[in-house]
């Protein structure tokens, strides 16, 4: 699954492969509780709230690192998962930004990124969002994915409904 982690660079940002001594930073950039507000999981700028997900981070063999292309700030972090060859299809998620990199390009050239190394493997990428995180739904949107279906699941003992957003390969 190597190639779930190639190394990505875009015009302002770098991907590259999440690293155990990435921690600290990547902690510090998570810290802030604004971040999480609408998140499912409104706890995670606490760090025994991130660790399983930065450990689930690293164990994935999909998760990335994004850092600022010329003064190598960590801005947050994504991955892909869920990957299935046989479907040709793969989700890209667990996507956090510092909220200094709110509203402008950063989130959509991070996903630019994605989706086309993605697409070079997958013809299916799914997002997997918190039902009221209309954030994040209305970027998806803006990138053209379409709303599938919603799930309920309880993780940990809480109900949690999570909506799914499906974004086919472009025809060539």
């Amino acid at each position: 699954m190597t190639h779930l982690q190639t190394p990505l660079t875009g015009a302002t940002i770098l991907l590259r492969p999440l690293q155990p001594d990435d921690w600290p930073a990547l902690m510090q950039a998570a810290s802030d509780p604004l971040i999480w507000t609408l998140h499912p999981e409104p706890e995670r700028y606490k760090p025994e709230v991130f660790r399983p997900v930065f450990d689930g981070g690293l164990a994935s063999g999909g998760a990335y690192l994004i850092c600022d292309k010329h003064s190598n700030e960590v801005l947050g972090t994504s991955r892909y998962y869920q990957f299935d060859a046989n479907k040709r299809e793969v989700a890209i998620g667990y996507t956090f930004l510092v909220r200094s990199r709110w509203g402008g390009t950063t989130n959509t050239e991070l996903k630019q990124l994605m989706l086309e190394h993605a697409f070079s493997f997958a013809d299916v990428v799914w997002f997997h969002v918190g039902e009221h995180n209309l954030r994040s739904r209305r970027a998806l949107e803006k990138l053209g994915a379409v709303y599938s279906h919603t799930e309920t699941a309880s993780p940990a003992g809480v109900v949690r409904a999570t909506v799914f957003y499906r974004l086919d390969k472009p025809l060539p």
